[in-house]
């Protein structure tokens, strides 16, 4: 079954078409204005989770709607892999843009929270597909010499999304309403849908349909989603929502273990074309940048999220004032990941930019221990420029990386397992930082304040409360942050 495996995949993945370098730039700015999109999508929310849990009295679950959004973008993440091998890369991105301005639409016209977090698990599904295919079209139209430089400049329009993506939220939250970004990005995606359909070449793949859908692991498919949505649920929910030893949390940890191990034998024993090959994991160099991109995932979602919250709640800042004060991370990471490609092209080789990039990022995120409420920008923003630093020359060159190591008909389905881990390690990061950080926050608040910890994402209002409490809940966000931190450190030192 391995060398009919083996040649199926080879058949289905040959969607190469190399093209004139006109042409070839015509499709990199189109893949790259839709990957800023996808990242202000992203990003942007990070900024509204307050307004949103206040206008939609959702302070006690608003972590949903970044969760939500993770686990969906997670658990279809490995299926574009396949997906687009049947279809073709062309079909399923447009698709995907497509339904990320419906999603985005519902979510600016939603009524309730509940409705906001079914969309914004929809936009990660959309989300998901985009950056996956990004990568597998231009490993379809790029050489791999030439693949660095050109990732290097997708990753930094990545970058510029991160940092557009808070300050536009920033900007409607102050002088409008949260809803504006929605309402912005819908029309902007089915633009870049449309351009996408005109632009981007159609490679199918040259094998008859029936026989090859009949082929995809959907068994597989079945027990990674269950594995995934139940784990996250009660990692997310576990001591905070839900105490540990309830049987809910129990219940859902161990179904959820067992679906894991069974969709391993799957991929082992059964799956005639497995969303996980197994034998990739033999190639070492493959299997530890698969490792790392998942524990770079917890590290980058988990700061992301929080250090908004640590600006608002422990700095004082205003929303807008923190949306200014990511720049530093995200626009050095822009820099670096261009940066860091055409070096790559240019040399030839990548490992001391992955070595060195990994090493400032670890050096970065322990600094950021020592932060506390009288700590001032300069340092805040000094040691979040070194974790931009690191996230810029790695992102994107263990991409390269790893396709470099990977066979050709196999670089589709590596891709997706590496965005696949990548956005599990974010998703199972972000759970366990808002247990960490609710737990933290309950434990460091007094009696009568401990209505705040209901919500980690919540804003309190400051002008209600005396001037001891004020400092009282300054010092709990300040504890709360410091744990986050502490843990970020954990997963990638």
């Amino acid at each position: 079954m391995a060398k009919e495996t083996k040649d199926l995949e080879a058949a289905i993945h040959d969607q190469t078409n190399l093209v004139p370098l006109k042409q070839r730039l015509v499709i990199f700015f189109t893949l790259a204005s839709c990957m800023f999109l996808c990242y202000v999508d992203q990003n942007g929310i990070t900024v509204l989770l307050p307004s949103i849990a206040k206008d939609l009295n959702a302070a006690d679950t608003i972590a949903w709607a970044g969760t939500s959004a993770l686990i969906a973008n997670t658990v279809f993440q490995v299926l574009y892999g396949r997906l687009s091998d049947l279809f073709g890369r062309k079909k399923i991105f447009v698709a995907c843009m497509v339904l990320l301005a419906i999603s985005d639409l519902i979510c600016g016209l939603t009524p309730n929270k509940e409705v906001l977090y079914v969309f914004r698990g929809i936009s990660g599904v959309a989300n998901g597909g985009i950056v996956a295919l990004v990568n597998m079209i231009m490993s379809d139209v790029v050489t791999l010499q030439q693949r660095g430089k050109y990732q290097g400049i997708i990753g930094s329009f990545i970058g510029l999304g991160n940092a557009a993506g808070p300050l536009i939220a920033a900007a409607f939250t102050q002088h409008s309403t949260w809803r504006g970004l929605f309402y912005l990005n819908a029309p902007l995606c089915l633009i870049a849908a449309g351009v996408a359909a005109w632009t981007l070449p159609q490679s199918m793949p040259k094998v008859n349909f029936r026989e090859t859908i009949r082929k995809v692991d959907w068994i597989g498919l079945f027990f990674s989603t269950a594995a995934i949505i139940l784990i996250l649920i009660a990692i997310s929910d576990g001591g905070h929502g839900t105490p540990w030893n309830s049987a809910e949390t129990i219940s859902m940890l161990v179904v959820g273990s067992i679906c894991a191990i069974a969709f391993v034998i799957v991929e082992w024993k059964f799956a005639k074309l497995p969303m996980m090959p197994l034998e990739m994991w033999r190639n070492k160099s493959v299997a530890f940048m698969l490792v790392q991109s998942f524990l770079l995932g917890m590290n980058y979602y988990a700061l992301i999220y929080y250090l908004p919250l640590y600006y608002q709640n422990v700095g004082g800042y205003d929303v807008m004032k923190s949306a200014v004060l990511i720049l530093p991370l995200v626009l050095v990471q822009a820099a670096f990941s261009a940066l860091g490609g055409q070096y790559m092209s240019f040399i030839g080789h990548y490992i001391e930019v992955i070595l060195i990039g990994f090493a400032v990022w670890t050096l970065g995120s322990g600094l950021l221990v020592s932060l506390g409420a009288d700590s001032s920008i300069g340092h805040i923003c000094g040691f979040i420029i070194m974790v931009g630093f690191g996230a810029g020359c790695t992102f994107q060159t263990t991409n390269t990386a790893m396709q470099a190591h990977s066979p050709k008909s196999q670089r589709a389905i590596v891709i997706s397992n590496r965005m696949l881990l990548r956005q599990l390690g974010g998703a199972v990061g972000l759970a366990i930082s808002s247990a960490i950080s609710g737990n933290v926050l309950a434990s460091s608040l007094p009696a009568h304040l401990q209505y705040i910890a209901e919500s980690t994402f919540a804003v309190p209002d400051l002008n209600t409360v005396s001037a001891a409490d004020r400092r009282s809940i300054s010092t709990a966000y300040a504890n709360a942050s410091r744990a986050v931190f502490i843990f970020c450190v954990a997963v990638i030192g």
